[in-house]
């Protein structure tokens, strides 16, 4: 699935060393819906990463050319293997292609994660909320199972807004099987909260998440108050127009965008799947 029309095995293999990029197999795929889906592939035993990081994914193009793009990794950085979360674009240059992904295939895989949503960029605080749209869930699946999550804040929120709510990927995993994980279930018991939104139908949290932040209405569900913002981390994963939009928001209250070497009270995500 990696490979360009007429391209062999040992032609991928010869590219990826020759570019220094792993070439690990698939070993789960699994498809949420027409237009969104996971898949997991083996993780190279030198790959270190810090959970809520992106690297650099791609297939061999049928010009026999690579196709990269950046992608957040669902998993912890102590998981054995590696996720990703993605959209189905049928023109999408890596896309098109990721998404008839099988057990067996292999990818390329770059060997420099980075990225801005990481705990090291945000100063200690008492609240961590993680707001994310579509497949910007995928670095808060991270930081939700990273043990240090769970020592620097004594309360976490995930949002995910999604247009309808069958794109509630991971749903069933953060409602209920986080917490009845044998490592994960007592510590997040009563320090875990996830708050999906819809846009679009019929929903308990109805509208955009912006919208449900300006008007009070998440402060509310969760039971903060505005006094908790002095004490509350932001980390914001979404489209160019929604990170401006909470920017805006964040920067409104006097909030600071943080960088590894200078801390602040909330993160953006600028890496973008196309």
């Amino acid at each position: 699935m990696t490979q360009a029309p007429g391209q062999s095995a040992a032609e991928l293999e010869a590219y990826a060393e020759s570019k220094n990029l792993f070439l690990p197999a698939v070993t789960w795929v699994h498809h949420w819906t027409p237009g969104l889906f996971s898949f997991r592939v083996e993780r190279p035993q030198s790959f270190r990463f810090t959970s809520g990081e992106f690297v650099m994914i791609g297939v061999m193009g049928a010009d026999g050319k690579p196709v990269m793009r950046a992608y957040s990794i669902v998993s912890p950085s102590w998981e054995e293997h590696l996720e990703f979360f993605s959209v189905k674009v049928q023109e999408g240059a890596l896309t098109s292609q990721l998404q008839h992904l099988q057990v067996g295939d292999r990818i390329l895989l770059g060997r420099k994660p980075t990225g801005t949503l990481v705990l090291d960029a945000l100063e200690p605080g008492k609240h961590l909320v993680m707001i994310g749209t579509g497949t910007g869930l995928a670095p808060f699946l991270s930081v939700l199972r990273d043990p240090d999550t769970h020592e620097k804040f004594a309360n976490v929120i995930i949002t995910h807004t999604v247009r309808q709510k069958e794109e509630l990927a991971y749903s069933s995993f953060l409602q209920e099987e986080i917490r009845n994980d044998e490592i994960f279930g007592e510590l997040l018991r009563d320090r875990f909260t996830y708050y999906p939104t819809v846009t679009r139908g019929e929903f308990h949290t109805r509208g955009r998440i912006t919208d449900r932040i300006r008007e009070g209405l998440f402060r509310s569900d969760i039971g903060l108050t505005e006094k908790d913002r002095a004490d509350s981390r932001w980390m914001i994963c979404g489209s160019m127009d929604f990170n401006k939009e909470m920017i805006e928001i964040l920067e409104s209250w006097g909030a600071v965008e943080g960088t590894r070497n200078n801390p602040g009270q909330f993160v953006v995500e600028r890496a973008f799947v196309g």
